[in-house]
């Protein structure tokens, strides 16, 4: 039954285990399924213990690979409230979070805080919006990685330390080795079941204290642990077995009615308890109680008592000193239950403790029903910092509460509290409690909601939902259909056999399926196994999925289209989950509806720019010519790069530029730029000119942007070369033997900004066999390097290719900037080579 999600917010705990922990080494090499999964259990349990003692972390948790290799799902956790961990308790694998990038890198990722966090990860910062350190480490071995080790600190400005992280190391690295000997015995090394919630021992503060003994009447004979000779002030090496010599230390006031109650459990079989008071080494009384029950073992056990004797000293003293505050006092455990209350903050809440103790105060309080109280605990268990916060209790009363938390829960402070300033005095009363959207609920839904944030195609929507959002849920299929003309057609699919979603293409909205209905409707359906699908559906095709939800996508009241999630196992959909997805899918429509829009929007103005780009160069003979244009792989990211070749009287003019700015605009002033520079130089102007003319011409124009340029005139018959250069990246010139250098032309200002402007003109002459490179800047960008280390890396590229023809060099130049899958920038490239021999007929 084990899957991504538990059943309980809870999960099986995993307790002591410290022999079996040991003994794994010495395990016979055969095991059973059940046996393998329970060690994995036990390996995970230790390696977490050890993480949490050897870093100082005051929790852990172990994420290992799902079976399709899509998610993380978290197998075992401590010193971590399950019920705050929902964001986390599946991670697509190809998400940005750190326990996902640590998993597919295979490096350690540490996050100081929550400052940190939302720099690099900030859809982590939006399922859990508190202030921990944090690092993950790959768990793997022989080039394998089964999941990732991961403990929590409370936040520091210097980061996780470095001998922390080496022993987080250390262990997943032992860990990795021991599931690669399971694996090497045949058995599979993947999240199989239900979360393991390890427990961590209780700080060891003796409370109370529990003595056993078995007492013979008949002979006065008595057997008492050590416990219980302590109790009774004697020293265990000091017990003679004698009952009388423990009874001495009960005062003689009590000795008759306890040996009264003695005698009447013996005869009449009832249950000895008494309260009695017995003397410290100190000879100080004090009341201890004591069970006694007469043993059922015939008529021999008739003389026999057996039982316990229990010392709450310590307990009793501090409860009846934590009840005589004045200041309200209680605590939750780990969870935020109520575990105890004061009379005082009894009084306080206005609450009996009977109503409270054992549930969350949020749910019964209604003026505490506001999330934002909820999260004051959860900010507590997550960051192990102190909070504070004050709530106004109906009718006209404030109090102040602060939480102190550990990894065992909180303790609580709650005293009257004057209103904050600017609180009006006639508060209008509190409204009727309404439904609430739990923080964890609503904090998760963020995060996957946020997947969809940077994705405006509709093929990056869709890849989104099946990356991130599709393995969140464990599911291995997905379907998602958009509306034409009232029919349904698939757009995307992940996991389905070839060709089984064919007799389903072009669906009307009508049609009896549960796609189509849940989108007329507008109501999700969920199929819980197939014979629920069946049942509903008879003669629907199957394939091997087991359980499915049927999404439908509106969006601004209008159909968008369907969202189908499978899942290979039977499974319940839970009201927490049936409400998730209900949302997600109202998120998806929306981003779907946006990324059309986009996606039209961008086909139109991508057809302007090639347009506007040569479609072929010319030929000349002596020159060689190639030619490359790549459009950005982020947003819209319509730019204004382009390149020309123009033969004219006085040679070949070879003109690369760049517009500022990555939309349609930019690309309509290109288109301008592109046209006065042809007729400029076809004019026979020199480039010094050609470029001054431009410049004015976009300064009368004043489309509000700025342009570089970078304009050569190449002599065929000789090789001499007039070059000017208006605010644009150096050419690459590589010499025959290989040797490249950047020309670093003098030149003028960006064309745009000075009516007056002049660009100073550099002539060259090119030896046979001469290469001259000109490119755009989005070819040498690269996030956190200059761009000055971008141009020396591609001259030490032009230098270095090897190259038959003119186009294979220039797709080797381009190979890097093709492979980068979010490239910001266009990028244009025009190559030439002074080649006198060359003639294209």
């Amino acid at each position: 039954m084990r899957q991504g999600v538990p059943a309980d917010q809870h999960g099986p705990r995993v307790t002591g285990g410290t022999r079996a922990e040991r003994g794994t080494a010495h395990r016979p090499r055969q095991r059973t399924a059940g046996a393998a999964a329970h060690e994995i259990d036990v390996l995970s349990a230790a390696a977490v213990r050890k993480a949490l003692s050897s870093t100082h972390a005051y929790g852990g948790a172990v994420y290992l690979h799902s079976r399709d290799r899509r998610s993380l799902v978290l197998t075992t956790v401590a010193g971590v409230p399950l019920s705050l961990l929902s964001p986390m308790r599946r991670v697509a694998v190809a998400g940005p979070l750190p326990v996902a990038l640590s998993y597919r890198t295979g490096r350690t990722i540490s996050l100081a805080d929550s400052e940190e966090t939302m720099r690099r990860f900030p859809q982590l910062a939006l399922g859990m919006p508190y202030d921990f350190a944090s690092a993950s480490v790959p768990i793997g071995a022989a080039g394998e990685t089964y999941g990732v080790l991961t403990a929590l600190w409370p936040a520091a400005h210097d980061g996780v330390p470095d001998r922390a992280r080496r022993h987080l190391r250390t262990i997943a690295n032992r860990l990795g080795a021991a599931l690669a000997g399971l694996e090497a015995d045949g058995h599979p090394v993947e999240a199989a079941g239900d979360t393991a919630v390890v427990e961590l021992p209780t700080p060891a503060v003796a409370v109370t204290r529990v003595g056993l003994f078995d007492w013979n009447l008949a002979t006065g004979a008595m057997s008492a642990d050590d416990e219980m000779c302590e109790i009774f002030g004697v020293a265990p090496a000091d017990f003679d077995g004698r009952a009388a010599t423990l009874g001495e230390r009960i005062t003689a006031a009590d000795r008759p009615e306890f040996r009264a109650a003695a005698r009447a459990a013996l005869e009449h079989g009832r249950v000895l308890a008494a309260q009695v008071r017995v003397l410290d080494q100190e000879g100080h009384p004090y009341f201890v109680d004591l069970w006694g029950r007469v043993p059922d073992t015939g008529p021999a056990g008739r003389a026999h008592l057996v039982g316990a004797v229990l010392d709450s000293r310590t307990g009793t003293a501090a409860a009846a000193a934590v009840e005589r505050l004045r200041d309200g006092v209680f605590s939750l455990d780990p969870d935020g239950r109520a575990g105890y209350v004061n009379r005082s903050c009894e009084m306080l809440l206005n609450v009996r403790r009977e109503d409270l103790v054992g549930h969350h105060p949020w749910e019964v309080l209604p003026w505490l029903a506001d999330p934002v109280y909820e999260d004051r605990y959860r900010a507590a268990m997550l960051s192990q910092q102190p909070t504070a916060f004050l709530a106004h209790r109906p009718p006209d009363s404030w109090l102040a509460f602060s939480l102190y938390p550990d990894a065992h829960g909180i303790t609580g402070r709650v005293v009257a509290a004057e209103p904050p300033p600017g609180t009006a005095a006639d508060r209008p009363p509190a409204p009727p409690p309404v439904a609430r959207a739990a923080p964890g609920a609503t904090y998760h839904l963020l995060q996957l909601a946020s997947a969809l944030t940077e994705a405006v195609s509709v093929k990056e929507v869709c890849q989104a939902v099946s990356d991130q959002i599709l393995p969140a849920f464990g599911g291995q299929q997905l379907a998602i259909y958009t509306v034409r003309e009232k029919r349904l057609h698939l757009v995307s699919q992940t996991g389905y056999p070839d060709g089984f979603l064919d007799p389903f293409e072009g669906t009307p909205m009508g049609t009896r399926l549960p796609g189509a209905e849940a989108l007329s409707t507008g109501t999700p359906i969920f199929f819980e196994s197939v014979h629920q699908l069946s049942a509903a559906y008879p003669g629907i095709p199957l394939d091997e999925m087991r359980a499915w939800a049927f999404l439908p996508l509106i969006a601004s009241g209008h159909p968008i289209g369907s969202c189908i999630l499978g899942f290979d196992e039977a499974r319940p959909f839970t009201a927490d989950e049936r409400g998730l997805l209900t949302a997600l899918g109202g998120f998806i429509a929306q981003a779907l509806e946006r990324a059309r829009l986009y996606d039209a929007e961008f086909a139109l103005a991508r057809g302007l720019q090639q347009a506007l780009l040569p479609h072929r160069l010319p030929t000349v003979s002596g020159v060689r010519m190639a030619a490359r244009y790549l459009p950005g792989t982020q947003g819209m990211e319509i730019g204004g790069d382009w390149y020309d070749a123009v033969a004219t009287s006085c040679g070949v003019c070879l003109v690369i530029g760049d517009v500022e700015g990555h939309n349609v605009g930019a690309a309509a002033t290109m288109g301008q730029l592109r046209s006065a520079v042809r007729a400029f130089a076809g004019g026979g102007d020199p480039p010094g000119q050609v470029l001054a003319r431009t410049n004015r011409l976009m300064v009368d124009l004043d489309p509000g942007l700025l342009a570089s340029c970078l304009l050569l005139y190449l002599q065929p018959a000789n090789g001499h070369i007039c070059a000017a250069r208006a605010g644009h990246l150096p050419p690459l010139l590589r010499h025959p033997g290989g040797h490249t250098e950047a020309l670093h032309l003098p030149g003028g200002p960006l064309l745009g900004i000075d009516h007056l402007a002049e660009f100073p003109v550099t002539e060259l002459v090119l030896e046979p066999g001469a290469v001259l490179a000109l490119y755009t800047d989005g070819l040498v960008e690269e996030p956190g390097a200059g761009i000055d280390e971008g141009v020396d890396r591609l001259r030490a590229a032009l230098a270095h290719a090897r190259a038959a023809t003119l186009d294979q060099l220039a797709d080797r130049l381009l190979r890097d900037a093709r492979r980068s899958v979010h490239r910001a920038d266009d990028v244009a490239l025009l190559l030439s080579e002074y080649s006198p021999g060359y003639n294209p007929g």
